[in-house]
């Protein structure tokens, strides 16, 4: 499995032997049919220095989590948003410049109707990305 998107078509046409014109039409047919959402960079989380990273996780009330979740995508800090199992339904990462900033989006967050809970813990260090 390649794991580069900037793998050049020539050398995925190389390593799965095909050619590179049918490779070239696959990637454009799986951009096309939305399966290719798009391309992007990963960058080491150290790097985003002055901004703090944390992760939140959320209980929902009864049958409220589809409202939650449309809450959660639309706040500003949200930068990810998982469905989990166990004791916490929903696990957001968030994103803030600030302790300040960080306080109030916690506060924002907890007000959303049909959150039950909440456990936040702030990422201090980061070993593998």
């Amino acid at each position: 499995m390649l794991v580069n998107a900037r793998t050049p078509v020539v050398a995925l046409a190389k390593a799965l032997r095909l050619t590179r014109n049918t490779v070239q039409h696959r990637i454009e047919r799986l951009e096309q049919a939305g399966v290719i959402l798009g391309y992007t960079l990963k960058l080491r989380p150290e790097t985003e220095s002055g901004r703090l990273r944390a992760v939140m996780s959320i209980a929902v009330e009864g049958s409220q989590g589809e409202a939650v979740r449309r809450a959660l995508w639309g706040h500003a800090q949200v930068v990810g948003l998982h469905t989990t199992n166990g004791r916490w339904d929903l696990i957001a990462e968030l994103r803030a410049e600030s302790l300040e900033a960080f306080n109030t989006a916690l506060g924002e967050i907890r007000r959303i109707p049909g959150i039950a809970s909440s456990e936040t813990s702030l990422l201090l260090a980061t070993d593998k990305a």
